[in-house]
């Protein structure tokens, strides 16, 4: 099992920048792929990022360079620093734990964190 906790969201202007946080526990950190998805109201859920243990990473079309996925394996935490927001990105952000790399479906993962909501005004 791995347990996983996301932090960092809330309420900014467009244009503005927020990072988030997830805090894994439980089995080894480093043997997982870890991906951050969002899904806003009405909407499914959509791949943001992913990122392998030595670093790779991949991003949503959507989200490329704007937003950095980034982890910390001494400190099992990956982050997702979130720069030039618009209000489409306004979502409730989600980590999730895959087996495989790269992952952009939901299916591939197995563990999710509880999520945390991220509002951008406009």
């Amino acid at each position: 099992q791995v347990q996983l906790v996301d932090t960092g969201g809330g309420l900014v202007q467009a244009g503005g920048s927020l990072r988030l946080s997830c805090a894994a526990s439980g089995r080894t950190f480093s043997n997982y792929a870890m991906g951050w998805f969002r899904q806003a109201p009405g909407n499914e859920r959509e791949f943001v990022a992913v990122i392998r243990s030595d670093g790779s990473s991949y991003y949503a079309d959507s989200v490329k360079g704007r937003f950095t996925i980034s982890r910390d394996n001494a400190k099992n935490t990956v982050y997702l620093q979130m720069n030039s927001l618009k209000p489409e990105d306004t979502a409730v952000y989600y980590c999730a734990a895959s087996r495989f790399y790269p992952s952009y479906y939901t299916t591939s993962y197995d563990y999710w964190g509880q999520g945390t909501q991220v509002t951008v005004s406009s």
